[in-house]
């Protein structure tokens, strides 16, 4: 643009308060490790930092782009409504300074193949595919190497979608996959690397007849190290549908250093009909042995459709336990958060979330939630609606509705 046709626009953003198209910067999310230097994956450009703050911050835009063609992003995923603190560990990580940066500027340069160069390589990884938002079709599983660093962020900046096409599961990580580098002797509890995803969308992964530590995961499959996920979506993700203890349609979690939890902010599965997860177990989320806490998110229209709940019945194949969430093992807790848990089903018991604590010293939470209309067919614990619970003593349920 010529200086003279500037001239009006500069004058304008001079002299007004709140000028008219003039972007104003937003602030950085609340640093959690950064690296120095970004080193381009398609790009040589230096990288500009978008979506790094808190819930539905917006990117940073030209000086001079009128309103009409600033970036449009997805609404922001999560709970608008939820208040739950969020801990310092539990915020987005800063992407200000990435370590590599997929694209040109252009949604063409945004490839698969350029996502999983840049998470083999690890560290702070940031998208620059244009203002719009871009789905970046995943031809292959991206995959962590376990001795690349000791962090790795994927931040879309709110812009992002990776699809599996229904064909593959997106994200790996797991610390006793020697095919990943074999990193220590004590692989199911080392505290590296560490898996943030932020200010992305998970669509369409699928893990079905993946057999590596019982499968499931159908977008991310963590064992070992540390996870995360803030401010993104997953939405029609899928894994087997039978089995009696694999599951996590989105997520699956093995693991995690000195049994510290997994934290899930400000985030959404499904979020409408026809798009939340499916799978034998867990249509959202599963675990065995780890420990969660859910911060201002959303979890509805997830289904476990196996038949039979574990151990399987006679006859029958296993599984159908959890519609959002299916975790089991010894010493666990989990804690749900300004959350809203609703519309998911289970052939078998917790319509919601299935909780067995075999030892019976896990515990679970509910503060400010709401958890309605989750049907269990077959059977759920008495006066908690849509949940089966087998723990240390009753769950502690504060200012939330059971419905």
């Amino acid at each position: 643009m010529r200086l003279a046709a500037r001239l009006p626009v500069l004058l304008l953003c001079a002299l007004t308060a709140l000028p008219l198209g003039c972007a104003r910067a937003e602030p950085a999310g609340t640093p959690d490790g950064a690296a120095a230097g970004p080193d381009a994956v398609g790009s040589t450009a230096p990288p500009t930092a978008e979506g790094a703050s808190g819930l539905g911050a917006a990117p940073s835009a030209s000086p001079t782009a009128p309103a009409s063609r600033r970036p449009r992003k997805p609404p922001a995923p999560g709970n608008p409504a939820g208040r739950a603190a969020v801990p310092a560990e539990a915020r987005a990580v800063d992407t200000s300074r990435p370590t590599r940066v997929i694209g040109d500027g252009t949604k063409a340069s945004c490839t698969s193949r350029a996502v999983v160069s840049a998470v083999a390589a690890g560290g702070i990884i940031t998208f620059d595919c244009g203002p719009d938002p871009v789905t970046i079709t995943m031809t292959a599983t991206a995959k962590v190497r376990n001795g690349n660093g000791p962090q790795v962020v994927l931040d879309g900046g709110g812009l992002v979608t990776l699809s599996g096409s229904g064909k593959r599961r997106i994200l790996y990580q797991n610390t006793c996959d020697e095919a990943q580098g074999w990193t220590t002797s004590h692989c199911n509890d080392q505290d590296h690397p560490r898996l943030t995803v932020q200010n992305l969308t998970f669509a369409d992964g699928n893990s079905t007849g993946a057999t590596t530590d019982g499968g499931g995961g159908g977008a991310i499959f963590v064992r070992g190290g540390r996870f995360k996920v803030v401010n993104s979506r997953f939405v029609r993700n899928r894994c087997d549908r039978t089995g009696p203890d694999l599951g996590g349609a989105a997520i699956r979690v093995l693991d995690q250093h000195q049994d510290k939890p997994v934290y899930v902010v400000g985030s959404t599965f499904g979020g409408a009909a026809g798009q939340g997860g499916s799978c034998a177990n867990g249509g959202a989320l599963s675990s065995i042995g780890v420990s969660w806490v859910i911060l201002n998110s959303v979890l509805s229209h997830n289904e476990a459709v196996g038949r039979g709940a574990n151990p399987a019945k006679a006859g029958t194949p296993g599984g159908g336990s959890g519609g959002a969430i299916y975790c089991d093992g010894n010493r666990f807790t989990v804690r749900i958060a300004g959350s809203v848990v609703e519309n998911n089903s289970a052939n078998e018991g917790g319509g919601a979330l299935f909780f067995v604590s075999n030892d019976r010293t896990g515990t679970l939470r509910i503060e400010s939630s709401q958890l309605r209309r989750n049907p269990s067919d077959g059977f759920e614990t008495q006066g908690l609606p849509g949940i089966f619970y087998l723990g240390a003593g009753r769950p502690t349920v504060t200012g939330s509705k059971l419905g």
